[in-house]
């Protein structure tokens, strides 16, 4: 296990290392200044990722969920607005892994850092997606063809314990009244037009504040 060690505080410095009920996924910075806000954690493939749920069960508004960077926001304000009516949400908050109780839906930015870090094929990605002022290193350009490549952590590999559907996957950042973000994990392609009633992959997350 490798770490970063500030003050009293230790997190992970290794992509895809077994830390905090899952897997790091990278950092994030809320402040989109490149400066680390959170370590992202990833929950384990066999607990933490459900198949065919949907965002919401009627394509209709949910205040509060428009946040690019901030999962457990966008996920917050589904439990405000009734948690039984978006099962996306709703199988990533009763999780409890590892101990850890505070999982949510990753927001649009989060799921995209996950992907460039943790991408399980081998195939081209979509050149004109990817872009990422939240990252850490910022990425202000987006993905070309063939970068991001497919990761080097082997559980995460298309096949192994850990890796990513090869699928598209709902992102907790509503788009509009009717509609939500996903990923597609076999490519990279960054859609803004699920219709909510959409049923999709879910792969829960965790964070730690730095």
């Amino acid at each position: 296990m490798s770490w970063i060690i500030t003050g009293t505080q230790q997190y992970p410095a290794v992509i895809g290392e077994s830390f905090g009920g899952g897997y790091f996924a990278g950092y994030i910075s809320h402040t989109a200044d490149g400066n680390a806000t959170h370590a992202l954690i990833v929950a384990p493939k066999a607990t933490g990722e459900a198949g065919l749920l949907q965002w919401k069960t009627s394509n209709t508004q949910t205040s509060g969920t428009s946040s690019v960077y901030d999962g457990v926001v966008n996920t917050a304000a589904m439990v405000a607005a009734g948690i039984n009516d978006h099962p996306a949400a709703k199988f990533c908050t009763e999780l409890t892994i590892g101990g850890f109780t505070d999982w949510y839906l990753p927001s649009r930015d989060e799921l995209n850092i996950a992907y460039f870090n943790l991408k399980p094929s081998t195939a081209l990605n979509i050149a004109n997606k990817g872009a990422n002022l939240y990252a850490v290193p910022q990425r202000p350009d987006n993905w070309t063809t063939n970068y991001p490549t497919q990761t080097y952590v082997a559980d995460f590999v298309s096949g192994s314990t850990q890796f990513f559907a090869v699928a598209s996957l709902f992102m907790s950042t509503e788009t509009n009244a009717t509609t939500a973000w996903g990923i597609n994990f076999n490519t990279g392609n960054i859609v803004n037009d699920f219709a909510k009633t959409t049923a999709l992959t879910v792969r829960a997350f965790r964070r730690i504040e730095l």
